[in-house]
């Protein structure tokens, strides 16, 4: 294992540490995810980054007090993990992120959580699950189609549970994007996504989660993205604009 150091982020540091997933600072997504993160830490959200020798940021958590969590969950009384990642792959399978877990689950303790929850898929913008099963973390729900609740109990206590998208869904009436800051990249695919809609001269409504509440209301589980049309969800991560013209085109003869 190279020699490391974990970096507690916050709004003093944030510009000097920012997490490898952001884009080039100056990019929209970049301040957009900034500004959402400096009224985060004031709800209690933590950052956590690991550095190798070079200083080269290898790893990555994001969580918070499960009643702040930005996904479709109802996680009061557990910390909740939003975001983990290590990367690149020369690095994984060594126990980083093990040890990003470990940061997560001492502040719990130390908020006097009742322990930590995350989602996980096995789709490739969030975290599988092995990881976590392999850290004590047991499954208690699943939906479709590939989200996973697990959590790690200090002792009993009220489980979490997934919100129902689908009562939200039905909300939505003709081409809608329903997204977050949460995360920077999705900001970047609103831009290009709306770029297109414009050109094909539809009507895309976009509308955006401003509070933790409403995320855990979202249309979709992840709740940081959803592509919406008639109250069905295409999408439940951002895409690529190669994919959402072949949903336009193709799946919804748009």
């Amino acid at each position: 294992m190279a020699k490391i150091r974990i970096i507690n982020i916050d709004t003093n540091n944030l510009e000097k540490y920012p997490p490898r997933c952001f884009l080039n600072p100056k990019h929209e997504g970049n301040v957009k995810k900034y500004e959402w993160l400096n009224e985060r830490f004031k709800e209690g959200l933590k950052i956590k980054q690991i550095y190798t020798e070079d200083k080269k940021c290898i790893g990555f958590i994001e969580y918070t007090l499960g009643e702040f969590a930005w996904r479709s969950v109802n996680a009061k009384g557990l910390m909740f993990i939003h975001c983990l990642w290590v990367s690149p792959n020369k690095f994984k399978s060594k126990g980083y992120g093990t040890m990003l877990i470990d940061e997560c689950l001492k502040d719990a303790k130390k908020e006097k959580q009742n322990g930590v929850a995350v989602i996980t898929s096995e789709g490739s913008f969030m975290a599988g699950k092995s990881l976590f099963l392999k850290n004590g973390f047991k499954e208690i729900e699943q939906q479709k189609p590939s989200f996973t609740l697990l959590v790690k109990e200090f002792k009993k206590t009220t489980l979490p549970k997934l919100n129902s998208p689908e009562k939200e869904l039905k909300k939505y009436t003709g081409l809608n994007l329903v997204y977050s800051r949460q995360c920077p990249w999705v900001v970047r695919s609103i831009a290009e996504l709306s770029e297109i809609a414009k050109k094909k001269k539809l009507d895309l409504k976009i509308t955006e989660l401003k509070t933790a509440r409403e995320a855990q209301r979202a249309p979709s589980i992840y709740g940081t993205f959803s592509l919406i049309y008639d109250g069905k969800i295409y999408a439940d991560h951002y895409i690529s604009t190669t994919r959402f013209k072949n949903i336009l085109e193709k799946e919804l003869n748009l």
